[in-house]
């Protein structure tokens, strides 16, 4: 049979292809955009048709009728990383959440250690060879698709077809859905004078030929818009955004020193504009892979002076990062944070900064802390802390005792704390 042919066989409407389920299924989906909003938008409309049905992701961006803790025993969603929808659900409890790595979700699936019975994914259309592109997600999902009883694509033509190991062919498919609407757009955080200065202290770190990992969020935007003077460097991150492309366009990011898979730019999903989406479709300089690949620490590090940006909410005196949760509370997840500051601490010249405002609610509380906040999640521990960075300056951590450890932090944080955390110090014995 024809590949077009066996496309036909399996197109369908959304309400019928989500009858694939079966009570009691693991649903994985991909990551932010690579979410499929025609086919979660009927698994919402037919939820109470259904009992014991997860639907596990990272970062969703749509807060689908599922998201309803009235039927949370017929659809639950199960998170690998709280986004905007899934945050209040897991603050409340009727959201639970995994734990884990980014880097170690494929191998969780692939060791049965987290179920994925089906796959809902967005994919571009298919090529004249059978192939779709999961090009916004390849993450955990390829993973997945390997152990999937049923795989579900909903079919776009607003999703670009990127190169890399993010293909899969009509065979592997159940089921399909075609949409039209434009995959959604994700604006970048606001850009404040504490982001700007934040952004200069690392850019000024940055040497020309550095490959960098970009978290997302403003402190990390802020970084990328005073890269604009250096010169060859190279991009292996988990995600790839719209200040990745500027950098591109603006000819900063060539990808030629790069040791590792030089000329390539390496993601695992991307966040962004309608530019961007159209930046990725066939761009020979970029690749998506899945995310055991791009946030593997040993290979990330195969490249020399690798850079990683990524963002916490506390410090305390001794270097623990606390970047997913407010207390016991969750905000977010572990994520690719702990994966490329690892990497870039093995990296040749690498260097891994942590940034963050050093205060919170107008000044009134410091983000540099003596302790933790009783309950808060570690995500980047005492032993992997490199550089820390505030409006205030940089704190180079690594190697350094907890006493130098503690009067660098002191001397980042907000002045109008630095008294009392220096009491605090003394209290425990650090100073």
């Amino acid at each position: 049979m024809s590949v077009q042919a066996l496309y036909q066989q399996k197109r369908m409407s959304a309400t019928d292809a989500v009858r694939q389920i079966n009570n009691g299924d693991m649903i994985v989906v991909p990551t932010g955009v690579g979410e499929p909003p025609t086919l979660l938008t009927a698994l919402s409309e037919q939820r109470r048709d259904f009992r014991g049905v997860q639907v596990a992701q990272i970062l969703p961006v749509r807060k689908y009728g599922y998201f309803d803790p009235e039927t949370a025993e017929n659809v639950r969603h199960l998170a690998y990383f709280f986004g905007g929808a899934s945050r209040a659900g897991g603050q409340d409890g009727w959201i639970d959440f995994v734990p884990a790595y980014f880097s170690e979700l494929p191998m969780l699936i692939d060791r049965g250690l987290l179920p994925a019975d089906v796959v809902f994914a967005m994919a571009s259309p298919m090529d004249e060879h059978g192939y779709f592109s999961l090009s916004l997600g390849a993450d955990y999902t390829m993973a997945a698709i390997k152990k999937a009883r049923a795989v579900v694509l909903e079919v776009n033509p607003n999703v670009p077809y990127a190169n890399g190991n993010c293909h899969l062919h009509i065979s592997q498919v159940s089921a399909l859905v075609e949409s039209e609407e434009p995959v959604l757009e994700v604006g970048l955080p606001k850009i404040g004078p504490v982001q700007e200065a934040i952004g200069k202290y690392v850019a000024d770190m940055i040497p020309d030929g550095a490959t960098l990992q970009i978290g997302y969020g403003g402190i990390p935007d802020a970084v990328v818009m005073q890269l604009t003077h250096k010169h060859d460097l190279g991009v292996h991150t988990e995600m790839v955004g719209d200040g990745i492309m500027t950098l591109v366009e603006a000819g900063v990011i060539t990808n030629r020193k790069k040791n590792y898979q030089p000329g390539k730019m390496l993601a695992t999903f991307a966040l962004g504009s309608k530019k961007l989406y159209q930046f990725m479709h066939r761009n020979p300089a970029l690749e998506m892979h899945p995310v055991d690949f791009t946030n593997d620490p040993f290979l990330a590090s195969q490249n020399d002076n690798l850079i990683a940006i990524n963002a916490t909410m506390q410090v305390d005196l001794i270097g623990q990062c606390g970047s997913e949760s407010l207390g016991f509370t969750p905000y977010s997840g572990t994520g690719g944070q702990a994966d490329f500051v690892r990497a870039a601490n093995r990296s040749k010249g690498g260097k891994a900064f942590i940034v963050l405002p050093s205060t919170a609610k107008e000044n009134s509380i410091s983000r540099i802390v003596p302790t933790l906040t009783p309950g808060t999640h570690v995500t980047t521990s005492k032993n992997d802390i490199n550089y820390v960075v505030t409006e205030h300056g940089v704190a180079q951590l690594r190697g350094k005792s907890a006493k130098q450890r503690a009067e660098a932090l002191i001397a980042v944080a907000h002045p109008d704390f630095r008294g009392e955390l220096r009491e605090a110090a003394k209290r425990m014995k650090l100073l």
